[in-house]
């Protein structure tokens, strides 16, 4: 049988308050490290860094209004890139606590930026850069967003104009000489 890959927030409605007080960061995901996800070195896997940061950024898309609805109109937000640091090992239990920070956008894409620490407010684990595209899913291409998203993607870049840039934002990969 083909399952296909889950987070724990399909299945639950788009959860916009506009009168909302925006956190800065904003703290929508936590999660316990479970067996599954560890490796052959008794400890997360990498791809499971990335699968967790999913889980976040689908709980963003909630807040958003990208749910099951939104979707089945014919329209999404892909992941054009990610960049993943590595900091810490996660063992077996370890409580998960992620934040995300809008960076910027533009009609079409968002650039987000994720934090995954040990507890509430512990240790730095991870982090992951990504930019986000808009698309049209019946068309197969980017499209801009609805007028009712950007509204909200302002409101949040608002809120977030207080945060600094990550230092790792950017960052190109290489060895260094």
């Amino acid at each position: 049988m083909n399952e296909r890959i889950t987070t724990p927030y399909e299945g639950r409605p788009a959860v916009w308050d506009g009168s909302a007080a925006i956190e800065a960061p904003l703290r929508l995901h936590r999660t316990t490290a479970p067996p599954e996800w560890m490796d052959y070195n008794d400890h997360m896997s990498e791809s499971c860094f990335l699968l967790a940061f999913g889980d976040n950024a689908d709980a963003f898309f909630r807040l958003l209004g990208v749910d099951e609805a939104y979707r089945a109109a014919g329209h999404s937000l892909y992941t054009s890139q990610t960049h993943l640091h590595h900091r810490h090992e996660v063992a077996l239990g370890d409580p998960l606590e992620m934040t995300l920070q809008l960076l910027d956008h533009d009609r079409r894409r968002l650039h987000i930026f994720h934090e995954m620490r040990r507890g509430d407010a512990g240790e730095l684990l991870a982090s992951a850069e990504q930019l986000l595209v808009h698309v049209d899913t019946t068309a197969g291409r980017s499209s801009d967003l609805p007028s009712h998203l950007l509204e909200r993607l302002d409101a949040i870049s608002a809120a977030h104009a207080v945060l600094p840039t990550p230092d790792v934002v950017g960052r190109p990969m290489g060895i260094r000489h």
